[in-house]
Parts: structure tokens; sequence; C-alpha cells
């Protein structure tokens, strides 16, 4: 684990401290987002704490092919209930998941500077979010990174119904776009899903395989 000054590369995943910290400091700039993205690397902190860099393993992600619907979700996605729509109001959706009360946490790790962020990364064309409505309101969504090579990295979602999160992820794995969903760490609720445990080893491969692609 290192302290970045603003110039600095990442050092290898495998100076990662057992939890999955890589580095500390740096800025949140575009440039460095990518970097960070594309080498397996993400940025997780609260707000009194620095800009902290993570890598963990191993990493928790859903192959598409693996993806779990149970029936009642097979039920609620035939319904109707649900409209679901992508790009239509990124900074919404990521305002949204910040202002999500989440059991265990004593705020929000979406700060001001992590939501200006992934907003220049939207501007740029690296980031996408999906959203989904109940009578034209905004119920449910859920945002990620996105650099092009089929491979998606979610950063959070939100409900305000139920099931409405869980609609929109699986509205987003059904449409094909992507070989891979990163989840980065593991959540009960993404488990039930499909999604599953990988070594950081064979995810940092399948990346690169893939940015080698685009």
């Amino acid at each position: 684990m290192i302290f970045l000054t603003e110039n600095m590369a990442f050092p290898e995943v495998t100076a990662a401290t057992d939890e999955g910290l890589i580095a500390v400091g740096g800025n949140l700039s575009v440039k460095r987002l990518v970097e960070a993205y594309s080498k397996g690397i993400f940025p997780w902190f609260e707000k009194e704490e620095p800009i902290l860099w993570w890598s963990p393993d191993p990493r928790f992600v859903l192959f598409p092919n693996k993806l779990k619907i149970s029936k009642s979700m097979k039920a609620l996605l035939n319904s109707g209930t649900f409209n679901v729509t992508y790009n239509q109001c990124f900074n919404l959706v990521v305002e949204h998941c910040a202002q999500i009360k989440r059991k265990g946490q004593r705020g929000s790790w979406i700060t001001s500077s992590m939501i200006q962020a992934y907003n220049n990364l939207y501007e740029e064309g690296f980031a996408r979010s999906v959203e989904v409505w109940q009578d034209e309101v905004l119920v449910g969504g859920l945002y990620g990174v996105d650099l092009g090579n089929r491979i998606f990295s979610g950063e959070s979602m939100f409900s305000t119904v139920s099931n409405a999160s869980k609609y929109g992820f699986i509205s987003l794995v059904q449409q094909k776009k992507y070989d891979l969903i990163d989840c980065q760490v593991y959540t009960k609720h993404l488990e039930s899903l499909g999604a599953e445990m990988l070594p950081r080893a064979k995810f940092l491969r399948y990346l690169r395989q893939h940015l080698s692609k685009t």
C-alpha cells in the first residue's frame, strides 16, 4: 500500500493489504479513475477519510449466463409494474444512492467529491445509469463504470419501492451488453442473483483480455 502523488501510477495489485487496500491519496480525476478501473482498482472511502483505493481478493462478480431470477421476480418482470430507462438522469440516480441509509454505515461513502467525479466520468462517456420508474416516479436505479470493454463495474443502487433496484439490475444484465458484471465486494442481495467470488488473478486476467479488444 502506497501514498499516491498526483502523477504517480498505481502499484501492482499484489501490493494490496489482506483487506484489498492498495493506495491512499491522489485525486478523482477522469484520467485517474479510468486508470484505476482499467487495472481492477476502485475508490471507496468515507467523508472524513482520504481517498482510499481498493482491489480485493477475491472479487465479487456476476457472469450474466449465471443470473438467477426467482419465480416471483419473473412474475414481476412480466407484470409491467416498472419501466426501465438508461442514462436519462445519471446525477439523480447517484444522489438517490448517496441518500439511502444502509445498515452498519455511519454515513454514505458517496461524498460530494465522489458525486462530482462520477458525473465527470459520465460526461466523458465512461459511466452509465439505470433508472426504474413507477407511474413516472423514479423509484430505483443503479450506476457504474463502463470503459467500453463489455465489463460493467457496478457502484451503487437504491430502491424506494420493494424490488425496484433488483428489477433494474436484472434488466441491465438481460441487455446482453456485458460479459461480466463487477460487483466488487460481497452482498447477500447480489449473491441471491447469482454473483460469486472470483480470485483476483482470474478477474484481472479477464479484465486485461477484454481491454485488449477495445
